[in-house]
């Protein structure tokens, strides 16, 4: 098949869906299917370089929004060459654009939401979703309304999605997702990281890696650490990911206040052999977030023999707990620490188990073979006829 992608951007920093689309990318490729990505970036942008698909940057766009007078008319002239073109991510530009050009037209487009009709946001930003409702009639509405399949990577994503908005209209559908086998332990991945961080060697590290942001509940990973660091002297917090920002300058000033600046790292962001070796010298992955729509990182921490310590809110949470593959609390101060506190005090044999059965989870339910196997499968059922004679799949009308 010939699938182009649609993302606002392919910078690393932008987290879940650009990951995602890259790994799937990347395996579909090596199953013969030919994969493109459109993004809105600058063709100048320097992270450009990286990325291993073929990729047409139409842009630069304008504002936060992502405006980009190129998308239409290039989806319009290049969209008949492919079989299937996916839309990953809302509230921008390129989603509404994929909408202008393709409805009504042979080229069927589907959509992955990634987390973003979350009632979480819903709750926690009002005025933000007040611009969204009026905005949401005449725009994304339209685009899921319309799109051939709406694709959730969870049965939690899809029923949270009907709450945030009282029109809702979709063709609906569970699809697996996942991420690529992590590489393999080695001294080298180790040494890499180790190197970087020599205070870390030793240390019973627990690893957040991430964005930097408010959904993600570090603020509760940072106090919850500061209640147990007790329990063992060689427990130490890896906080790994963009933080340049206003909320990164608050936790780093939070830490200091708690006690805990001599015993948390903050890297920055890490990629390739800092990324896995932070995976293969740490003791423990912790994502205590009010929202997650399915968490790559969990996923890669998983695969990297990585028990987890996840909150109900990361919506692979079911799974986890099923399997044993990691602790699942509430995102709370007092969840986060009951997490930490079982995990500092389980016994070798517990834990030696636990990594084992969080491999186990991994290749079972999140290897992105499998993901890129069930995407070919849903498009292949859906876009083989374009006459509009297909029957539809589950349509739903919900009241949020």
């Amino acid at each position: 098949m010939k699938i182009l992608h649609l993302l606002s951007t392919v910078d690393p920093r932008a987290g879940g869906p650009t990951e995602g689309v890259l790994q799937s990318g990347l395996s579909m490729r090596a199953m013969g299917h030919e994969i493109e990505v459109v993004s809105l970036d600058a063709p100048d942008a320097p992270y450009l370089k990286a990325f291993s698909l073929r990729l047409h940057a139409l842009g630069p766009s304008r504002g936060f929004y992502g405006l980009c007078s190129r998308l239409v008319p290039w989806l319009t002239e290049h969209a008949p060459r492919f079989d299937a073109v996916i839309v990953n991510g809302l509230w921008q530009y390129h989603s509404f654009g994929a909408w202008k050009a393709l409805r009504g037209s042979n080229v069927p487009y589907y959509v992955f939401p990634h987390g973003m009709l979350d009632p979480w946001f819903k709750r926690t930003y009002p005025l933000k979703h007040l611009k969204k409702c009026l905005y949401w009639p005449w725009a994304e509405y339209r685009v899921l309304r319309d799109a051939k399949r709406v694709l959730f990577t969870t049965q939690e994503e899809r029923l949270l999605a009907r709450e945030s908005f009282r029109l809702y209209r979709a063709n609906e559908e569970v699809v697996s997702f996942g991420t690529r086998q992590p590489p393999a332990d080695s001294t080298t991945l180790r040494h890499a990281f180790l190197s970087k961080f020599p205070q870390l060697a030793g240390k019973r590290s627990i690893l957040f890696l991430g964005r930097i942001h408010e959904k993600k509940g570090c603020d509760l990973l940072l106090k919850a650490f500061a209640a147990v660091r007790d329990i063992d002297p060689r427990a130490h917090l890896v906080m790994a990911g963009p933080d340049d920002g206003e909320w990164a300058a608050q936790l780093r000033s939070l830490t200091k206040e708690l006690g805990i600046g001599d015993r948390t790292t903050w890297t920055g962001m890490l990629t390739g052999d800092l990324k896995w070796g932070a995976f293969r010298t740490s003791d423990v992955f912790a994502l205590p977030s009010h929202q997650e729509n399915f968490g790559i990182a969990v996923a890669e921490a998983l695969g990297s023999k990585l028990p987890v310590l996840i909150s109900d809110k990361v919506n692979i949470w079911r799974e986890v707990k099923e399997d044993g593959a990691g602790i699942v609390a509430s995102d709370t101060i007092d969840g986060t620490i009951d997490a930490l506190s079982a995990w500092l005090r389980m016994d070798a044999n517990a834990v030696a188990a636990m990594r084992e059965q969080a491999l186990a989870t991994f290749t079972q339910r999140f290897d992105v073979d499998a993901m890129s196997k069930d995407l070919v499968r849903v498009l292949r059922e859906t876009s083989s006829r374009r006459d509009g004679g297909l029957t539809r799949g589950l349509v739903s009308e919900a009241a949020g």
